[in-house]
């Protein structure tokens, strides 16, 4: 390396320090220290070595960058500005600020070039682990001999605070297990976290644990000594087997002549002294801001000419590609670009055998054996439960490193890293994910569940046993609050279909939403298939809410209930009309997908002149008080769990019975 060419490459790693320092110092707030530390893996990565063009942020030949450590962020948006991305020198100036497309943590769809949303440790960590598995899905289903239309690396930074996080433990020993030998992710080892030295509460061997679970580990121990990180990385891109974890050396801070390696750099700015004696330090001057030098960029401009060249190489491979084999290539674009078809739409099973009765978990798998040959990128599975939840598709393979066109995932008793892993592979684009657990463990993918809502991402979760209902396995698997806690995360839509048509509504539904997750919420136990030339149509599931059963003439009385709590609801509605009441029934399968509903159409189905207004379901009563009024009355769970003993014999002791029911009717007067 010549001096020229290594005091450019010097300049430019100064130069996304000191913009990370300047934005976070003017904004008074932020994480400085890890920025300083990791602006040489940041430089590697976007000058030299990933193969990207950020004219065109969402080229499918890309590689992708996650900043799992997002606090920070600051070294992301410094290296998207400086690289050409549509992220300009005021947009680093109102770094944190409101309506800032450079928001504290990154954040998916907001920023060009952000791959996906992080802040909370270990998510990105996952994440990069299901954009590898989506892309070697992808890759064993579209390539072929000389067209390698897959053929992307990911590429991630990781704190120690990741590698804490019980999610991190989980996704990388999917990784491992499953050889993914497109990931490399850095391990930032800068011995500091927000309390100390990390020797406070962390001693593990990083190495051998990742040695154990599968991984290729490399050191560096100097992350300011370009060649020897280079050599690393060409190290792991070479690495067929398993994935990589490159433990980087680095110093938090570096540059901060009394903060560098001290936890004081970590999360605030550094002070005005200090971003000037930092400034000095480096050989900057002092007295300027936000200053990035000519030849700076300059250099960084021949990113862009690399990147469009990259784009252009591909695109000339997927010409040929696209003669070769027209119908792989337009079903790629299509996927590529959210677009199904709607082929699928034919094949969705239809119940009508009235006399028959059948878990919604059990409709659910019907579904997807159903449609699965229809939607060729639809891939899931779940957390080791797939016989108990339904998930499996017939005649398909288990994915893995024997054969990555498997459609069959089997995350392991890994929760929480299936629902990152999920994300991931929802942003990478061209799948249909889908996980599998029981209701009651969904508290174990709250946080990534929240992210894909955040993030407006589509994965599809299948939580199943979702009541009392399931029976003997007794309160620790008898969700109660469960249902409340999900409907409380804005831009999830819940649904809990009432018998196996709605069933298919839901996955219908799910399917076709591109606004974020959803979540089937079905039974262990079986249920009635509803007569639908009694009652109104399973389709109108995508309102909400919609009157199942009307009643002769004005409804005094109006039951509302979701799930299968609706067969309850319309065998109470019989008694009561025998005794000469005039009673609706609501199916009430998603509050999400009915406050979207017209005022008008909310009015008709729960009008405000019936006072007596009851809603069913066996959990928590809240946020029912919303549709029932303040004369309603909740047949619910309060203040108590579930008991271990058979379904039936619970839902009589809690109250759900049509009799029961009758009597806190008819006490109401």
């Amino acid at each position: 390396m010549s001096n020229n060419e290594s005091n450019i490459e010097l300049k430019s790693i100064n130069t996304i320090r000191l913009l990370a320092v300047d934005a976070i110092q003017k904004a008074n707030s932020g994480h400085p220290g890890m920025p300083m530390g990791c602006a040489p893996i940041g430089y590697l990565l976007y000058k030299k070595i990933m193969k990207h063009n950020p004219a065109n942020p969402d080229w499918i030949g890309r590689d992708r960058f996650v900043l799992s450590a997002g606090h920070g962020s600051m070294l992301l948006y410094s290296l998207l500005h400086l690289s050409g991305y549509q992220v300009s020198m005021d947009d680093i100036k109102n770094f944190r600020q409101w309506g800032s497309i450079t928001p504290g943590h990154p954040e998916y769809g907001l920023t060009p070039g952000v791959e996906t949303t992080t802040g909370p440790l270990g998510q990105g960590f996952s994440n990069a682990i299901g954009m590898a598995a989506a892309s070697k899905f992808l890759a064993a289903k579209f390539n072929k001999n000389d067209f390698k239309i897959f053929n992307n690396t990911i590429y991630a930074i990781a704190g120690d605070g990741d590698l804490m996080e019980g999610i991190s433990q989980e996704a990388a020993s999917f990784a491992g297990h499953n050889g993914l030998d497109n990931l490399i992710i850095f391990y930032d080892n800068n011995h500091i976290t927000i309390e100390g030295k990390t020797s406070l509460a962390y001693s593990d061997d990083v190495k051998k644990r990742f040695e154990s679970l599968n991984w290729n580990v490399l050191h560096v121990n100097d992350v300011n000594n370009l060649d020897e990180l280079e050599t690393a990385i060409h190290n792991a891109q070479n690495e067929k087997n398993k994935p990589t974890l490159i433990i980087t050396n680095t110093v938090i801070g570096y540059g901060s002549p009394n903060k560098h390696n001290t936890a004081k750099v970590h999360g605030s700015p550094l002070g005005e002294e200090e971003v000037k004696l930092t400034k000095e330090n480096l050989g900057w001057d002092p007295g300027k801001e936000f200053y990035v030098p000519d030849e700076v960029y300059a250099h960084f401009n021949e990113v862009k000419v690399k990147g469009e060249n990259y784009e252009r190489e591909w695109n000339s491979v997927f010409e040929n590609y696209k003669s070769k084999f027209p119908g792989e290539a337009g079903l790629l674009i299509k996927i590529m670009n959210g677009n199904f078809g709607n082929v699928w739409l034919s094949h969705l099973p239809v119940f009508e055998n009235y006399n028959e009765v059948i878990a919604t978990r059990a409709a659910s798998g019907k579904v997807i054996n159903a449609i699965k040959d229809y939607l060729p990128t639809l891939i899931g599975g779940s957390a080791d439960l797939a016989p108990s939840t339904n998930t499996l598709m017939d005649n398909e393979d288990a994915f893995g490193k024997t054969n990555f066109a498997g459609r069959n995932f089997h995350f392991g008793i890994r929760e929480h890293g299936m629902a990152g892993i999920l994300n991931g592979m929802a942003l990478f684009s061209g799948v249909i994910p889908y996980g599998a657990t029981f209701l009651v463990f969904s508290d174990y993918l709250r946080p990534s569940i929240r992210l894909a809502a955040i993030s407006k991402i589509r994965p599809v979760y299948v939580f199943t046993h979702d009541s009392i209902g399931l029976g003997e396995d007794g309160p620790t698997h008898q969700p109660v609050e469960h249902l409340a806690s999900l409907r409380a995360i804005p831009n999830f839509v819940v649904i809990r279909p009432a018998d196996a048509n709605e069933t298919v509504a839901a996955w219908k539904y799910a399917i076709n939403h591109k606004g974020g997750p959803v979540a089937l919420v079905l039974t262990r136990q079986k249920l009635p298939i509803l007569d639908r030339t009694k009652y109104t149509a399973a389709e109108n599931l995508k309102k909400g809410a919609y009157i199942i059963k009307e009643s002769k003439e004005n409804p005094g009385v109006i039951l509302m209930a979701s799930g299968s709590e609706v067969y309850l609801a319309l065998k109470t509605a019989e008694k009561l009309e025998a005794e000469g009441k005039n009673v609706r029934v609501v199916s009430f399968p998603s509050w999400e997908l009915f406050e979207l509903q017209s005022e008008e159409y909310k009015n008709s189905v729960l009008p405000k002149n019936v006072k007596t207004k009851i809603s069913i379901e066996a959990g928590v009563s809240q946020g029912w008080e919303k549709y029932i009024g303040e004369d309603g009355i909740s047949i619910a769970i309060d203040g108590k769990y579930g008991a271990s003993a058979p379904g039936k014999t619970l839902f009589e002791k809690y109250g759900f019975t049509a009799d029961e029911i009758v009597r806190r009717v008819k006490s109401k007067g």
